[in-house]
């Protein structure tokens, strides 16, 4: 334990010298001054306190459906959502769904008695990962009930490690551990661990939801017209080099592409080397000629999962790099989809494509063969758009299962 409170010393120390020049560490590190004064301010020491802990923005849709769940069904508790990553923490501090939003203190001895004393969980919840030793052993000594939601384990982590000893004694504080496939549960198994369920994962009930409540967007709906429309959530660089010929060869396919980041050199690249003519989203008013517009560049943040709505088919970026983004948001909507070739680690679009809703390519011979098909034959458009919503919809309900669980036994 000596060795991993010095590391997280060190690593704490390497963020604020990183502010200095970079904005995330920046925000890491001046979203949590005074943050025990400004939590003690804010909570409530009397209420009952349901805790949730996501690293970022992609943890928190995972958790998301558990706290508006518990906000209905449960409005005895107060309910403190913590975020590591400014990514999280920037976009969602002032989400309606929590009464407390902070970002988590580092993980130190000293923090974690600070941070229990004023946050006095009743109830602990994890989502995906995030062990945190310290914090994980305050609340076994505390018997605060504690879960962790929608968990992957795989063989080759920390806990099936000769080293990973301390990590295997952090799984004990969990009450349940809802994991999201049975891999999972017999990996657990080995380590003698019969408090797992297989509830799947809550993401599922994100985007149903997502579906239902989808937003009408005015300028999109302009843009598209009577065209069909191609929508490129989440693009890098390499997505877009495979975008912009496909737009080329296609003048009669409608593209919006949202790139991961709002590179201005990348977005400016976008909208000149597209034939049909391009155009920013923000740039926008009510006399843009839309209309002989072939692309439009979605250069904001929330609008993504609505956008989905409008397309015919969709291609998932950051397959060229570390992997896919949120497959599951085009899938919900019933769009075939395409990405890169590194998505191996998330299961569900090794589900997608094994059931032919979805297709890894690796270059632009493979898309252009991916496409065409599509384009041109309706039937097998429906039967691919088909097989994305069967598969959304036969795995929801993780979140009524845990939320049961949890405050039913």
């Amino acid at each position: 334990m000596w060795l991993y409170n010095l590391g997280l010393r060190l690593y704490g120390g390497v963020i604020k010298l990183a502010a200095v020049k970079h904005l995330k560490a920046k925000q890491f590190t001046e979203g949590r001054k005074h943050l025990f004064e400004r939590m003690a301010d804010a909570i409530d020491p009397k209420a009952r306190i349901v805790w949730i802990h996501v690293a970022s923005l992609g943890e928190f849709e995972q958790g998301r459906p558990i706290v508006e769940r518990i906000r209905k069904e449960h409005p005895e508790y107060k309910i403190l959502l913590t975020f590591f990553s400014p990514s999280g923490y920037e976009i969602r501090k002032n989400y309606a769904g929590a009464d407390y939003i902070f970002y988590l203190p580092i993980d130190t001895p000293r923090n974690v008695r600070k941070f229990m004393k004023i946050a006095h969980p009743e109830i602990a919840i994890f989502v995906k990962y995030e062990f945190w030793l310290n914090y994980l052993s305050a609340l076994r000594r505390q018997k605060v009930r504690t879960y962790i939601v929608s968990a992957i384990f795989r063989r080759n982590s920390i806990f099936f490690k000769p080293y990973g000893g301390m990590w295997r004694q952090a799984l004990e504080t969990f009450d349940v551990m809802f994991v999201q496939n049975e891999e999972s549960k017999r990996l657990l198994a080995e380590l003698g661990f019969d408090n797992v369920v297989v509830a799947g994962d809550t993401r599922f009930d994100r985007v149903a939801e997502i579906a239902r409540n989808a937003k009408r967007i005015d300028l999109i709906e302009k843009f598209r017209g009577e065209e069909r429309l191609f929508v490129a959530g989440s693009s890098w660089g390499p997505d877009e080099e495979l975008l912009i010929r496909l737009m080329n060869e296609n003048p009669k396919v409608k593209f919006l592409i949202a790139p991961h980041e709002m590179d201005e050199g990348r977005i400016a690249r976008l909208l000149s080397d597209t034939k049909g003519g391009g155009v920013r989203f923000t740039q926008c008013d009510e006399h843009t000629d839309l209309r002989s517009k072939q692309l439009l560049v979605l250069d904001t943040m929330g609008m993504l999962s609505s956008a989905y709505s409008y397309a015919t088919w969709s291609y998932i970026g950051g397959g060229f790099g570390v992997g896919i983004h949120n497959t599951l948001e085009a899938a919900t909507f019933g769009l075939p989809i395409a990405f890169g070739p590194n998505y191996h680690k998330f299961k569900e679009a090794r589900d997608l494509v094994s059931l032919e809703a979805a297709r890894s390519i690796n270059n632009y011979d493979e898309l252009k063969a991916w496409f065409e098909p599509l384009r041109d034959d309706e039937a097998l458009l429906q039967k691919c758009g088909s097989l994305s919503k069967e598969y959304t919809m036969n795995h929801q309900g993780a979140t009524l299962l845990i939320t049961t669980t949890v405050f039913h036994g």
